[in-house]
């Protein structure tokens, strides 16, 4: 286990505004370049198949102009496998798909599709690639993972975060446990989705956890604060309840 806790900003929304208008402002990898001079440990973008908001130029801009890791969100498609094999990011999260959905409603379901999911892991690794699963914090997709031999595992906190009172609480009790478990196996475990900065502190006190992925929350409070300072400000988050877990 690390003292350092990663944090992996997420330029999606960024991206959704530009569409909007159909023109190039706001460019998400602007908002990448600030990320990274902000303090972010690396840049995660999720290319979708109907790109509702990071588009193919976008990855090849990043991958030509970052300093710090990529990681490519995407879903287990033949389409998605070779973009991602051709431009060889630092890190590949496979991730759960639905076209009508808003966001990413949940994790994937490693346990009912380890055939499926095989070849992805292992040609992505074989091209060189850090491969994670988004699940939920459940110990059955994590020794799913583990049968895949997925180096890393992302945990889904978005009911985390859409929870209160004991709920949340019960919530986090499954987060903690099943970040511990995959650590004990030998597994990275990583963790995002809904994370603000009410939050991210019992999270990021987590000490098996070695890396917050973070997009949504940071680009809307950008808008009031700035993205360098929306940045700076989780990072204190992080920082501080991490030094309390030790």
């Amino acid at each position: 286990m690390s003292r350092k806790l990663r944090l992996g900003v997420n330029i999606d929304h960024v991206a959704t505004v530009r569409n909007a208008r159909g023109i190039d402002h706001p460019h998400p990898v602007r908002a990448a370049e600030i990320a990274q001079a902000a303090g972010a440990d690396g840049i995660t973008a999720h290319l979708r198949e109907d790109r509702r908001h990071i588009r193919d130029d976008d990855i090849e801009r990043l991958m030509e102009i970052l300093t710090v890791p990529l990681n490519l969100e995407m879903a287990a498609t033949e389409e998605m496998l070779k973009i991602a094999l051709r431009h060889k990011p630092h890190a590949v999260c496979i991730v759960p798909e639905k076209r009508e959905e808003l966001t990413t409603e949940g994790g994937l379901d490693v346990v009912g599709q380890v055939a499926r999911l095989h070849p992805y892991v292992q040609q992505l690794k074989a091209n060189g690639s850090r491969v994670s699963l988004f699940i939920d914090p459940d110990k059955k997709q994590i020794d799913a993972a583990v049968e895949l031999d997925a180096p890393v595992v992302e945990l889904h906190t978005g009911s985390y975060c859409d929870l209160t009172g004991d709920a949340r609480a019960k919530e986090l009790d499954k987060i903690q446990e099943a970040s511990a478990y995959g650590h004990s196996l030998g597994i990275e475990v990583h963790a995002g989705h809904g994370l603000s900065y009410e939050t991210v502190t019992d999270i990021a006190a987590i000490p098996e956890l070695m890396e917050l992925n973070i997009g949504h929350f940071l680009i809307g409070e950008a808008i009031f604060i700035g993205l360098d300072k929306s940045i700076k400000e989780m990072r204190r988050y992080m920082d501080e309840a991490r030094a309390s877990s030790w």
